[in-house]
Order: C-alpha cells, then structure tokens, then sequence
C-alpha cells in the first residue's frame, strides 16, 4: 500500500510553498486541478524505500501551474494562489492532515510577509532609481553630444549662407565667380562632420534611416571633393555659388530644428519651415548638382583624371565620365528616395500634430 510522506508548509500572499521529506525521489507526478493537489512519487522516506502519496484539498482555489524540484534529500513544491491574499489555514477542513506540519525555516506571520513585501518593493524602487539616474546620466550625454554636433553644423552653413549672400549683395554677378575660393574650406568642414551623422544613423543615436542619410552625405561629399574639389577648372564656374547656396539654406533650417529636439522643445514657425522648404530646395540642389557634373565630364574626358587603365589588348583605359553618367542615373534614383522619405517624415509629422489638436 502506498504510504504518505511528511510534508511540511509555509505561506506568502502569492505562493504556498511545500517542502515533502522524501529522499532520492523518482518518478515525481504532482497535479493540481481548482483546489487539489496530488502528488505521488517513489523514494525513501519516514517508512524506508516505498512509493508515497498525498492529497491535499486547499482552502481556496490555486493556479494549475505547479513548480517542483527534487534534491537528494526532499522534493519542494510552489503553488500560486489563485488570488492574492492571507489563509488562515492551508487545508479546506479545519482539521489539518497527521502528516502536515508548518515549515519553520520560512514560516512567516503574516505581517512579517507584508514587511517582506515593502523590503521587496522598496529594493526594487532603489534598483529602479539608480537605473533611472544611469539612464539620465547617459540621456544627458547623447544630449550634450547632439546639441554641440548640431550647434556647431548650424554655425557652419550659417556662416556660409551669410557671408555669401551679403558678398553676392556687395560684388553681385562678380561674386559668382569666386564662391569655391572664399567658402570651400568652410564646406569642406561642414560636409566632412556630416558623416557623424550616417555613423549617429547606424548605431541609433538617433531615430533616423541609415540609407536616406547616406545617400545625401556620400552624394554632397562626392560633388564637393571629386567635383569641385579636384577639378580646378570647375572652382571659377557659377554652378559652384548654386550648389553651396542652396546647401546652406536647407542647413540653416535643419540644424536647428534638432538643437530644439534635443531639449524636447518646439517652435512652430520653424518646424514647418523643417517639413517644408525642402520642397523647392532639395530637387533645385540636385539639379545643381547634376548641372555640375555634366559640366565636368569634358574636363575629365580631356585631363584623363582618375580614369581606369587597361590591358593593350583590351583598349586604353575607361574614362571617368562614364562613371559620372553611371552617377547621373543614381543621383536622380536617390533623389526619388530621399524625397519619398522626406515627404512620409512630412505627412507623419503634420498628421500627428492634427490628431493632438483634434
């Protein structure tokens, strides 16, 4: 005949916890369905090596998931109690079963438990705190980091838009002509810390798409330095004055809509112009853009600058233009991307701006 264990008890306002003294345990089946446990397993306990067993019919219905675990000397059982809350007792008669005893190692009253409960929460209000401060600590750092990049990018193209439209109002027609040789070293500046910006994309800085930011830093970089920057015949071309003008106007903008982000700040005026200007400028800089390397492809036709060499058999070598009518083709298929990117940023922006007024 199966013979019953010694089970000892304890309670929490979640959990009961039973501790059944039976060594080297096999072949463990514990179930609870509403209120009854069952449980029967094959060891050595209080009678020798035998298969033991128990019911036990708890004062209020627990939760049909059951943890147990067995060590080499007992097996101990957590059931959860189906609400939280104190029992008076374990069992649902007021007559405990012979084999049943409290658990000394963890009994607790229950205001002992309810005093349990506060150290508990109070430990995680502690742990969640100084999470809390960390994560301020490195918020505060990200901020400080974007505020200065933005800060000094904005100061940047400002100085560029200024001085040339206050030099094109003092020299006119005149200050077309020499625009790379008084702001190219400014621009170079600007456009070589705007790859902070793809690097800032790609490791979620900020919440920004990796491509569409790639693809305006690597095509500005490319009119500026392979362009412009190494054709020397294409620093006196009015093209130059366009191309940098219409870069510093949508900057001038741009920057600063995210130094106010950065402090969660808003101003109206500003961030339509931020979803707006983009509109005319962004397609006129390409086109400038595309007007600037058309210009240059006979340049590098007649100076056979870094066009690509080959074998005798084969021809003299490949000139670089047509890598520039290859870049033609990519420079318009990015301006499609980036301006239906542009324009799904504009359209979310006002449409949430919409709802919160409605």
């Amino acid at each position: 005949m199966p013979l019953t264990p010694l089970v000892y008890w304890a309670q929490r306002h979640e959990d009961i916890y039973l501790r059944v003294e039976l060594t080297d345990a096999q072949d463990i089946d514990v179930r609870v369905h509403e209120n009854i446990l069952q449980f029967k397993a094959q060891g050595h306990g209080a009678k020798g090596q035998n298969e033991y067993e128990f019911t036990l019919e708890f004062l209020s219905p627990v939760k049909p998931e059951v943890i147990h675990r067995s060590t080499q000397r007992q097996v101990s059982i957590t059931v959860k109690k189906g609400q939280h809350g104190w029992w008076e007792r374990l069992t649902l008669k007021e007559r405990k079963p012979v084999f049943l005893a409290p658990d000394f190692d963890r009994w607790l009253d229950e205001s002992d438990a309810e005093m349990e409960i506060r150290e508990k929460e109070e430990k995680k209000n502690r742990l969640k705190a100084s999470r809390h401060k960390e994560e301020e600590g490195s918020i505060s750092l990200k901020t400080a980091f974007l505020f200065v990049y933005n800060l000094v990018q904005f100061l940047g193209f400002s100085w560029i838009f200024v001085n040339m439209t206050v030099r094109l109002f003092i020299f006119g027609q005149d200050s077309l002509y020499d625009t790379f040789h008084t702001i190219s070293d400014v621009m170079f500046f600007c456009q070589i810390l705007a790859a902070v910006e793809v690097l800032n994309a790609a490791f979620g800085v900020v919440h920004s798409g990796v491509i569409p930011t790639l693809i305006q830093v690597v095509g500005r970089n490319f009119v500026l330095f392979i362009i412009f920057g190494s054709l020397e015949e294409m620093h006196n071309r009015p093209v130059v004055f366009f191309v940098f003008y219409l870069w510093s106007a949508i900057e001038i903008v741009r920057y600063p809509f995210y130094m106010l982000g950065c402090f969660n700040t808003e101003w109206k005026t500003l961030t339509w112009l931020r979803y707006t200007i983009w509109i005319p400028l962004y397609p006129l800089g390409v086109l400038a853009e595309a007007v600037a390397v058309i210009q240059s492809i006979p340049i590098f036709d007649e100076t056979k600058l870094f066009s690509i060499p080959l074998p005798k058999a084969l021809g003299t070598s490949i000139s670089f233009s047509f890598v520039l009518y290859i870049y033609l083709v990519l420079m318009f298929l990015g301006l499609l991307i980036n301006f239906r990117h542009l324009y799904k940023q504009r359209k979310r922006r006002f449409r949430t701006k919409k709802r919160k007024a409605n």
